[in-house]
């Protein structure tokens, strides 16, 4: 008598029904993070090697390694290049980074560090010392970050005065109303002292110099102190997008959240601003860019996305005002205008 055995049913199981999208979206994502850093490693090698006077890769690793034979081009590299390009990559990562905080915080795609009036404040501080005190120029930095910081102060003091104190509208407004007086300030500052205008105007223009890391001692502090604050606000930033009730039930406190982001912003903001002038669309263009690109909104993405971004965007713009025209170096700032406001435009027509 022969037995028959039952095989178990042919397997059914499969992927979920969701796998396969979730899967590409990762890969979109991982995409993303290696084309920017790409562009950054790219950007980093063209900044170091082509200027004035290009010199050639091998030669700029072995500087780096320190096996270059001493020389105009290792000097070049080390005492000139190496910190303009670390000061460039730094600050495209601030503004990027303050951007997707301030986006984030107050549920805007659109908004930007100018926002807060932190780019207007630290203008006027700049041009202030670069105006009435232009003896004493070493000060600029100084000037940048405490009227970068004061105009953080009043934005906060009028916004969370009062009834109905710290929400969005108010936040926004007060900035507002903080830019245009600070913008004021430096207009006044530009007619009375009209016979030193020359420096105020390349400082607004915004770009970067190759005095060595002068401009960093000063200011990494704020760096530092932005960039940390930055990344314990992801997850806050995260809940907050569910809504301020929710975000409360899950333990967050939206005012406070608000409140640090905006803080973060106006470190990185200003610190940026004292070391390179005012750069526009940076912090307004990248972290829509990486949220668009990347089909996510998540702070623990779009954070460190748009900081690697922003970087490798302002560094490449300053290689290009150093060597379009050269030995002539072109201000940043318009370089970057012209990198961003077609992106820009192409990015609102696609919104709307």
């Amino acid at each position: 008598m022969s037995t028959v055995v039952a095989r178990p049913p042919a397997s059914t199981s499969g992927p979920a029904p969701d796998a396969t999208p979730a899967r590409r979206r990762r890969l979109r994502r991982s995409a993303v993070v290696a084309v920017a850093f790409a562009v950054l490693v790219g950007a980093t090698a063209a900044s170091l090697a082509f200027g004035a006077v290009d010199v050639p890769l091998g030669t700029v690793l072995d500087a780096l390694l320190g096996r270059a034979q001493e020389g105009p081009l290792k000097e070049i590299v080390l005492q000139l290049r190496l910190p303009r390009t670390v000061e460039a990559l730094t600050v495209g990562a601030a503004l990027g980074v303050a951007g997707a905080m301030l986006q984030g915080a107050l549920a805007n795609p659109l908004a930007s560090p100018e926002v807060l009036g932190v780019t207007a404040g630290s203008g006027f501080g700049a041009v202030l010392v670069l105006l009435a005190f232009p003896t004493a120029v070493a000060l600029l930095p100084v000037g940048a970050l405490a009227f970068g910081a004061l105009a953080i102060v009043l934005v906060m003091a009028f916004a969370w005065g009062g009834r109905g104190g710290g929400s969005t509208q108010r936040l926004i407004l007060a900035g507002i109303a903080v830019s245009a007086m600070f913008g004021a300030g430096t207009t006044s500052l530009m007619v009375a002292f009209s016979d030193r205008v020359q420096g105020a105007v390349l400082f607004l223009a915004g770009g970067f110099s190759s005095d060595g890391w002068e401009g960093m001692d000063v200011a990494w502090p704020f760096f530092l102190a932005g960039f940390a604050l930055a990344l314990v606000l992801c997850g806050p930033l995260d809940r907050l997008a569910l809504g301020d009730d929710v975000a409360a039930s899950l333990g967050s406190r939206p005012r406070l959240v608000r409140l640090g982001a905006a803080v973060a912003a106006a470190f990185l903001a200003s610190a940026s601003a004292a070391i390179a002038g005012l750069l526009g669309f940076v912090g307004l263009v990248v972290p829509h860019l990486v949220r668009l690109v990347a089909g996510t909104a998540r702070h623990r993405y779009v954070v460190p996305v748009s900081a690697a971004i922003g970087a490798g965007l302002v560094l490449t713009a300053d290689t290009i005002a150093r060597i379009v025209v050269a030995p002539i170096e072109l201000p940043v700032g318009p370089i970057m205008v012209l990198l961003g406001v077609p992106l820009f435009l192409v990015l609102l027509r696609r919104e709307t």
